[in-house]
């Protein structure tokens, strides 16, 4: 008798969990539904073979050989542009690349008369680099160019090349 009064109350208690439960049963409804979704559009946007040799898909290797080359490298420029290069490495302008400033000149390497490549805007180059910003390392060259210049452009009293010249 012990167990048939047990047994009714038991009952009751799961069917009022199940019947006072609805606010626990539709957000994990919501949220199974939301992570199903998740899964289908993952699925559908990550390549398959993503993740397979590391964080990168393999095929982007092969997509990013397909490129045309635009940076034509310091020794292509040292070639034809010896005094510029002698005159670089004398000064503080000796570890940037000709193409950090000049920017990318594979073309011009490759038909130097068919692609002329302009000169930087000075104005604006010099101060990308040496604009004063206190996250900048304290003996790495900065100004405020609106008080250093006086709205004269750097080249006019600095050689970019060597600007301490």
């Amino acid at each position: 008798m012990l167990h048939t009064a047990y047994r009714p109350e038991k009952e009751m208690g799961l069917r009022r969990i199940f019947t006072d439960s609805g606010h626990l049963v539709r957000p994990a409804v919501v949220l199974i539904a939301a992570l199903g979704i998740f899964l289908i559009i993952r699925a559908l946007v990550i390549p398959k073979a993503f993740g397979q040799y590391g964080h990168y898909r393999p095929a982007a290797l092969m997509e990013i050989r397909q490129r045309p080359i635009v940076y034509a490298g310091q020794d292509q420029c040292v070639m034809c542009h010896d005094d510029e290069a002698k005159t670089r490495a004398a000064g503080k302008h000796a570890h940037v690349a000709c193409e950090a400033c000049h920017g990318p000149l594979a073309s011009h390497a490759n038909d130097p008369a068919a692609h002329v490549p302009k000169l930087p805007d000075v104005a604006n180059l010099c101060r990308r680099c040496h604009e004063k910003d206190a996250a900048k390392p304290p003996g790495f060259p900065q100004v405020v160019t609106a008080e250093h210049s006086g709205g004269m452009t750097c080249n006019s009293c600095h050689q970019p090349h060597n600007p301490h010249l």
